[in-house]
């Protein structure tokens, strides 16, 4: 059977074929520690699955409009006016099943083939491939390792006639890097001068920020109509398996979105919707909680990384998850297995520790690999002790 091209242009999500992996030794009944996936090892809030409830005695269980009920676009307005300072109505607002498709709806709606997309790396495994399924140019530009953040000459320089868009987290999956208003105002100053340029900004961990107010670029009026903000429920409100998405753009934007999501999958999932209306306008409580337990296990695992000789570790300001620099364990063997590359300390460290965790070449960094702190102190210690003495068998 031959199957179309378009599977060669894009690779399968390390983050997922990790998990997936581990799984599988599971299976076996071995004991495998997961700081692999990028989920909050907490439940929902119950005031938001109480919602879900009525929300099915209610009867919401029919097709959905494409864009997403208003009542739940208005409740995204709200929170961009409460949360970000920023103004925005409903006709700006879509819906999806999940940031992952609302990334996607709009690189489908932006990027023909040829066109670049400036990607600072390391950046989330699935930029790159869905740039490449809508036949683009990745550009990636190497960040500094002391910060992970793109300098205003490294974006500069970057630019070219084909340029037609940038894409960037802040906080940052993987390295949790976070931009400061000062930072992004100076982005913003290099973007001025090239008015066609589209900027893509995936503010999904934005609760989950150690390093104190989420800025967002959106915040520059005169670059406002040209931002697309793209945000959802899985991370700060521990919803990862309610599939909800949304993106905030200009109305043209926002009308393609809506045209390509109305061939793949209509309306997203109606009683996810009814419950999100309550999540983004009820008491932030349980998020802000949430939060706490993250701080206490990134100083946890900040300690339990320097412990361990040869890592060097950026200390993340947002999301969860740490990505040391692993290079100094590359050509050391423990006589059966030699590391080569970020990919064969991931598969060491799962085969030999039992731990999962994903290669820093899905993300644009070689020398790298991400560890989540997403699960709990007990799990992460016995993670990091386990870590530890397989590494200190490679000589």
């Amino acid at each position: 059977m031959q199957l179309s091209s378009i599977l060669s242009r894009f690779a399968e999500p390390e983050t997922l074929k990790m998990a997936k992996l581990g799984r599988e030794l599971r299976a076996k009944g071995i004991d495998v520690i997961d700081l692999s996936l990028g989920e909050p090892d907490f439940d929902t809030p119950t005031h938001i699955k109480d919602a879900a409830k009525k929300a099915i005695d209610d009867n919401w269980s029919h097709y959905t409009p494409v864009s997403g009920y208003l009542d739940l676009r208005e409740a995204i307005c709200t929170k961009f006016k409460r949360d970000n300072n920023l103004d925005y109505k409903p006709e700006n607002i879509v819906v999806s099943t999940g940031a992952k498709q609302s990334l996607a709806n709009v690189i489908l709606a932006l990027v023909d083939e040829g066109d670049e997309v400036i990607i600072p790396t390391p950046y989330w495994v699935t930029y790159s491939e869905l740039v490449k399924i809508a036949r683009g140019k990745v550009v990636e530009v190497h960040t500094p390792s002391d910060s992970f953040k793109i300098t205003p000459a490294q974006l500069e320089a970057s630019i070219t006639p084909k340029t037609k868009a940038f894409l960037f987290s802040s906080p940052c999956n993987p390295s949790g890097a976070v931009y400061s208003k000062a930072e992004l105002e100076a982005l913003a100053a290099v973007f001025r001068k090239y008015p066609n340029i589209v900027i893509l900004s995936d503010e999904i961990y934005e609760y989950i920020n150690f390093s104190g107010k989420h800025e967002s670029i959106a915040q520059f009026s005169d670059l406002k109509d040209r931002i697309v903000i793209i945000n959802g429920l899985s991370k700060g409100f521990a919803m990862t398996g309610w599939r909800l998405g949304y993106t905030a753009s200009n109305v043209e934007i926002a009308k393609a979105c809506e045209k390509l999501q109305g061939q793949f999958t209509s309306g997203t999932n109606s009683i996810a919707q009814k419950s999100a209306v309550v999540a983004l306008t009820a008491d932030l409580t349980p998020s802000m909680d949430m939060v706490k337990e993250f701080t206490n296990r990134r100083k946890k695992t900040l300690e339990l990384v320097k412990a361990v000789p040869g890592l060097k570790c950026f200390e993340p300001q947002g999301a969860f998850y740490i990505f040391p620099d692993v290079s100094a364990y590359y050509g050391k063997s423990d006589g059966t297995t030699t590391i080569k590359n970020s990919a064969d300390f991931s598969m060491y460290l799962l085969n030999t520790a039992h731990v999962s965790s994903v290669m820093g070449d899905a993300f644009g960094e070689p020398a790298c690999v991400r560890f989540s702190f997403a699960n709990s102190m007990g799990n992460i210690e016995k993670a990091w002790a386990r870590i530890k003495d397989a590494l200190a068998k490679l000589k």
